[in-house]
């Protein structure tokens, strides 16, 4: 699922992406290729995160790979997700969202 949210003069709106399931080293490539794609399209990407079930740390790679070099907002990351990022401690850099439309008002 993709949708966009609007940007600032001089950008496309950001897409949103709407994963579900497994992300491992697998799965991730095709994950991969669709965050790389809305960045390269609008400079970053929204992924709402609720339907994510299981990441592990190439997942968290791409998280701050992503976030590092776009602007990368997450929306309602699962109570696992979350957990993950809290035990990481990545939850203090990454822009989280409790819902969609929190995201796309910036």
């Amino acid at each position: 699922m993709a949708s966009s949210a609007p940007r600032g003069p001089g950008f496309g709106p950001l897409q949103v992406i709407a994963p579900r399931g497994e992300f491992d080293f697998e799965s991730l490539p095709s994950l991969q290729a669709q965050i790389e794609s809305a960045v390269a399209a609008s400079g970053g990407v929204i992924l709402d995160a609720s339907g994510i079930t299981f990441a592990d740390s190439m997942f968290l790679v791409l998280i701050l790979t992503t976030h590092q070099q776009a602007d990368l907002r997450i929306v309602s990351p699962s109570p696992k997700l979350t957990r993950l990022f809290s035990i990481r401690g990545i939850d203090a850099v990454l822009d989280i969202y409790p819902t969609l439309d929190a995201a796309q008002i910036i």
